[in-house]
């Protein structure tokens, strides 16, 4: 039943646009009803009572890694940083890139993650922990020792180290990154080596193992840029016996040749949908720059950031209608800093907003956010339909009495496959 209701896209897609649906997909996965009733010291309905709804936070998880935090030089240019991060996205991503977080064996750079998660949880932004294992030069530091039988057991001390040190600070986790391919990289590296040692089961299922031992309540991630039946087979080795290790799929969509087509989006989604776990789009780049040659990277242009943050829309639209997705996370926020080099943020590289910034805040802050003024009827109700997330509910008797309330309205998972969610909420307000 459960994977009926998620593969849903395609079907509501055929026949035309793609996208045509979306708007009726995304209210009918994205947002319930909300009643509220207003009611004096003695319980009676107060009738004409005017009801705002104003959203404060979404459930769905609107992030971006954050490597360039206490990166830049110039104060303006770190403070323009923090400041559109916060304003825009309620989702983090932290780097423990092994190679680089513990370079010098037993030394790794727990203090500074502790005071960028501090940051993060000090303005309402949720944090995932990205990646405990990866077959790559940045997840393998040059001291690990090359024999599988030394490499397995620091790389499992590794992860169990990471995930124990911030229990309760950091509980979301890509657990092991791209092993659809595991040698794809060179296949010198020491956990290419421990790979082919003791196989890429065994690999994942320990390197779930270990983290789930450090952290019971995490939640944990196989994350991929495979889209296609290899990275399928891979996470069909993580349910060993019908009882699945991880809790999320993460889905990898750097885009640095042109955005996905939304009927490609969707049929992505409908692939892993299948698995019956929330997706997690978790490293997405359009760039607005051109590509120079290989490796390198031109500058952002007006005419290439348009074209970004029109495949942007396009791409977020697409992930939001499908009801199986809760996250995407983008691959990077400023141009400077980025991966590749590439013009792939959301800032210029002075910090400034793209065209994309702007677009996309449109949606999250405002087609997809709830701000709502409502007047209660004779039985002292007023309904609306809601984004679901956090919401301030603020009352105001016709006599000029006030009240306010925070209400949490999280969305159901499994997702009802018929019924819209609904909750009810009774505000009291106090005697003039």
């Amino acid at each position: 039943m459960l994977a009926s209701v998620l593969c849903l896209a395609l079907a509501a897609a055929d026949g035309g646009d793609p996208l045509a649906g979306a708007a009726e997909r995304i209210r009918a996965h994205r947002s319930g009803d909300l009643v509220v009733t207003v009611v004096d010291a003695r319980g009676a309905p107060v009738p004409g009572a005017s009801v705002a709804v104003a959203q404060t936070r979404h459930d769905f998880l609107f992030g971006c890694n954050i490597f360039a935090f206490g990166a830049f030089a110039e104060p303006a240019r770190e403070e323009a940083y923090r400041a559109r991060f916060k304003e825009l996205l309620n989702f983090a991503t932290l780097p423990f890139y092994w190679a680089s977080y513990e370079s010098t064996r037993g030394k790794p750079q727990y203090e500074r993650t502790a005071a960028v998660a501090a940051w993060c949880a000090a303005n309402g932004i949720a944090v995932k922990g990205h990646p405990l294992a990866w077959n790559h030069p940045a997840g393998v530091p040059a001291w690990l020792p090359a024999a599988p039988e030394e490499s397995g057991p620091l790389l499992m001390a590794r992860i169990e180290a990471c995930v124990r040190r911030f229990r309760g600070v950091v509980d979301v986790w890509d657990v092991v990154n791209e092993a659809a391919d595991p040698y794809r990289f060179d296949e010198r590296l020491q956990i290419a080596d421990l790979m082919k040692s003791i196989g890429v089961e065994k690999y994942l299922l320990e390197s779930f193992a270990a983290a789930r031992k450090a952290n019971p309540e995490a939640r944990l991630l196989i994350n991929d840029y495979r889209v296609d039946d290899t990275y399928a087979r891979v996470i069909d080795m993580l349910a060993p016996g019908g009882a699945r290790v991880y809790d999320y799929i993460g889905i990898q969509s750097h885009m640095h040749d042109g955005g996905w087509p939304a009927a490609r989006v969707l049929k992505v989604c409908d692939r892993f949908a299948r698995f019956g776990v929330p997706l997690q789009f978790t490293e997405t780049t359009l760039v607005s720059g051109p590509r120079l040659q290989a490796g390198r990277w031109g500058p952002s242009e007006p005419a290439l950031e348009e074209r970004q943050a029109r495949d942007a829309v396009e791409f977020y639209t697409a992930v939001f209608s499908h009801p199986a997705t809760t996250a995407l996370t983008w691959w990077d926020f400023s141009d400077a800093h980025a991966w590749q080099g590439a013009a792939a943020g959301f800032l210029r590289r002075d910090c400034s907003p793209k065209p994309v910034y702007d677009a996309l805040k449109g949606l999250i802050k405002g087609e997809w956010w709830t701000a709502a003024a409502l007047a209660a009827d004779g039985a002292g109700k007023a309904a609306t339909p809601v984004f679901f997330g956090s919401h301030m509910i603020t009352v105001k008797t016709p006599a000029g009495v006030k009240a306010r309330a925070a209400v949490q309205f999280p969305r159901p998972w499994p997702p009802p496959s018929l019924e819209r969610a609904r909750k009810e909420i009774t505000i009291v307000v106090p005697a003039p």
